[in-house]
């Protein structure tokens, strides 16, 4: 089997929301977590390979030394010859970066001068139109998106966005184009080539508007934005509607040691946050421990393993509504206590692990990158769909299920309904 696309996707739970929607829309995927290099495995029987980056709160530079190594593994090694980029479909970047130094990166390197931006992802709610994102009806810099601890985002003008981050113009195309169809987006494509437009931002109210852009997308070499496209493209040439959650496998409940970590601070975590408390044991994680005290993580670990013994999956959490988490980083820095909780994250994981802990279900992109690198995972296998972008990962060479959650995704029982789905 040929691989038609390769993916690089800028966090981790990125990774899994494009390749998920890709598993729905009848492809074979491989996850791979980090960098390769000359000794990743290359494989042979899928149609797309996501490559799982932790690179949208790192440096602009540092973020474009990961793209660029992983573009060339993809290009050399593993013969691909159609790259995505995917960033979160809420745009999730600063004024200096890094989705627009990646960008131009990509474009440089595979001598294109021209690409979409397509961050759209209508099931989840985000939707562009005029070139502005909106999430749940809401302007992205009205949606809560403002408060992000890592990238707030100020502004909802992709355009605006993408020309303060880049070296060169961004144009649109329109809702009205869009569903003209194919050969509208075409012309309207060389159009804007024409006039020197490097970034073009295509508006997505509905799920059925991306499959026109993909249908155009398939034949360009460089493809950016988020995984409503992605799983339009598996749609062109497969052929298939996108499926619901029973394709895919499932963690069997026999033998599961599980533990729910939350590290979001978004809108919709909150709420999962505090439903899920109500029926499961549940700690706050306290950020002056987490800087001050080197027997927290021991301490956590030993709570969670008394929990779970008496019948209960515990979560830790360090999800806070606006106030809390601006008093927080007012206090310590934002920096600071974000690293301080991820930290944490990771050293308890670890731990957890040793003790047999084999199922995570994790939300929040920072909070995932940790949970995944301290376990020392390489390669997943996509399983079921628990919420649209939010797939069942199996690690390929240990019995590590997780579910990696983006902050604002699923529904407000996501974590108890990501339980239920074990099959008994």
């Amino acid at each position: 089997m040929t691989i038609k696309l390769g993916v690089i996707a800028d966090d981790f739970t990125g990774a899994t929301d494009i390749a998920s929607f890709m598993v729905q829309s009848g492809w074979q995927v491989t996850q791979l977590l980090g960098v390769p290099d000359e000794n990743t495995f290359v494989p042979s029987d899928v149609d797309a390979v996501v490559i799982s980056l932790k690179s949208r709160s790192c440096s602009a530079s540092e973020a474009v030394e990961q793209s660029l190594k992983s573009c060339r593994w993809l290009r050399d090694k593993a013969g691909c010859r159609q790259f995505f980029f995917k960033y979160c479909s809420t745009f999730d970047s600063t004024s200096e970066g890094n989705i627009g130094p990646v960008i131009d990166a990509l474009m440089d390197e595979l001598q294109t001068d021209i690409s979409l931006v397509c961050p759209a992802l209508p099931v989840n709610g985000r939707t562009v139109v005029h070139g502005h994102l909106f999430v749940n009806g809401q302007l992205l810099n009205e949606s809560g998106m403002q408060h992000h601890p890592v990238t707030p985002m100020q502004d909802a003008n992709l355009l605006r966005l993408m020309e303060q981050q880049s070296k060169g113009q961004a144009g649109l195309i329109n809702l009205d184009c869009v569903r003209q169809g194919k050969q509208s987006i075409c012309n309207q494509l060389e159009l804007l080539h024409q006039h020197s437009i490097r970034y073009v931002v295509v508006d997505a109210m509905i799920m059925d508007d991306l499959l026109p852009i993909a249908q155009v997308a398939s034949n360009m070499v460089l493809v950016t934005g988020g995984s409503g496209l992605g799983g339009a493209l598996a749609n062109h040439h497969t052929g298939q509607i996108m499926a619901g959650s029973e394709i895919g496998n499932i963690p069997p409940a026999k033998g599961r040691k599980a533990v729910v970590l939350s590290g979001s601070c978004s809108v919709m975590t909150n709420q999962q946050v505090i439903e899920y408390k109500k029926t499961a044991p549940a700690m706050v994680l306290n950020v002056d421990e987490c800087i001050n005290n080197s027997e927290y993580a021991d301490q956590l670990t030993d709570w969670v393993i008394q929990q779970a013994t008496n019948g209960f999956v515990p979560m830790l959490y360090a999800t806070q509504p606006p106030k809390s988490l601006e008093m927080i980083q007012q206090k310590y820095g934002a920096t600071k206590a974000s690293k301080a909780v991820e930290q944490i994250f990771a050293i308890v994981v670890r731990k957890l692990k040793e003790q047999g802990f084999n199922t995570f279900i994790v939300a929040g992109g920072e909070t995932s990158a940790q949970v995944v690198l301290s376990l020392e995972l390489n390669q997943f296998s996509i399983g079921a769909s628990i919420a649209p972008g939010v797939p069942w990962v199996h690690d390929l060479h240990t019995d590590c299920w997780l579910a990696l959650k983006s902050g604002n995704f699923g529904e407000v029982d996501f974590f108890q309904y990501a339980l239920e789905m074990l099959d008994e």
